[in-house]
């Protein structure tokens, strides 16, 4: 990192929480980022570095994922989770934040904006997950039962980490050692999958179709064409739920967009945050975008 880049542990609503902070010299706007379920600021390692070239940047792990804590008395409701990153930037003291949130931080993202709408000028959701329901009760019983956590764990080791990017990107020529070495490393400690047992618990569910459209924060929508985790159609729907949304959908591309396309995905990013409330691209700006090799399918708003 450079001397204006930094990375450290902070204690923040009872949890210790790592992040990595990207400071420009001159930029006044601020990208946080935060991953998805079984991720971590890892996955924002092709991005963050096209972002800090002109703005300041905070990727954040969290809880229990990457280096953060990873303790089972914690609460990882996505309520609480939202709560951290909340009080984490106020730590920072940094407010008027693009938020974007990757898969399961999409969600977490959404509940920030419905907590703290003044915190968030706009935000960036990346294939992010929507609609899901609170986990049924039969795995709510079973997850309190002593050594619930060795079950996650061999659920996850069966499935192997090569088989879960497989699925995540729509190229497996992407995926190399240092791909499946950084997404395998969060998961070489136990404690990991008791905090996971935990999360069973506590997960609430995703927003409602009537919370989403109560959240008046700016939001772009980038999806993978191909993606088989959480499908095209759920951001269809987030894109007519949330009231101030537009969607893009990138060609070729599966789930994990930042890995798979991030200089595409900057560009877009970029052209949002500039918009200042006009349409993200009208029918005169297609074809240049095109021309500049961003050869995208773009969703207009209906």
């Amino acid at each position: 990192m450079q001397d204006h880049d930094f990375a450290k542990r902070v204690e923040v609503n009872g949890a210790n929480v790592y992040f990595e902070h990207h400071q420009h010299p001159t930029a006044s706007e601020t990208f946080v980022l935060l991953h998805g379920f079984l991720s971590s600021t890892f996955s924002f390692r092709r991005l963050t570095p096209l972002l800090k070239e002109n703005y300041n940047v905070i990727s954040i792990d969290l809880p229990p994922f990457g280096n953060s804590e990873k303790n089972n008395r914690f609460i990882y409701s996505y309520d609480n989770l939202a709560n951290t990153v909340i009080d984490l930037l106020d730590h920072l003291n940094v407010s008027n934040v693009h938020l974007t949130g990757h898969s399961m931080g999409g969600q977490i993202a959404l509940n920030v904006m419905k907590k703290a709408p003044s915190l968030v000028e706009k935000g960036v959701l990346l294939c992010s997950s929507g609609y899901l329901k609170k986990m049924n009760w039969p795995v709510t019983m079973l997850s309190h039962i002593p050594f619930f956590h060795l079950y996650v764990k061999m659920w996850l080791t069966r499935s192997g980490v090569r088989n879960n990017l497989e699925n995540v990107v729509h190229d497996s020529k992407l995926i190399d050692d240092e791909m499946m070495f950084g997404y395998l490393k969060p998961f070489l400690e136990d404690d990991i999958f008791k905090a996971l047992t935990r999360m069973i618990r506590d997960r609430e569910g995703d927003l409602s179709a009537n919370e989403l459209r109560s959240i008046q924060t700016p939001c772009l929508l980038v999806w993978g064409e191909h993606d088989r985790v959480v499908p095209l159609s759920t951001g269809h729907k987030l894109k007519q739920d949330i009231p101030n949304s537009k969607l893009v959908v990138l060609e070729e591309t599966g789930h994990l967009v930042p890995e798979e396309k991030p200089s595409e995905v900057l560009a877009y990013m970029q052209e949002f945050v500039a918009a200042n409330g006009e349409e993200l691209v009208d029918e005169t700006q297609i074809e240049p975008l095109f021309q500049k090799g961003l050869s995208q399918t773009l969703i207009s708003e209906t």
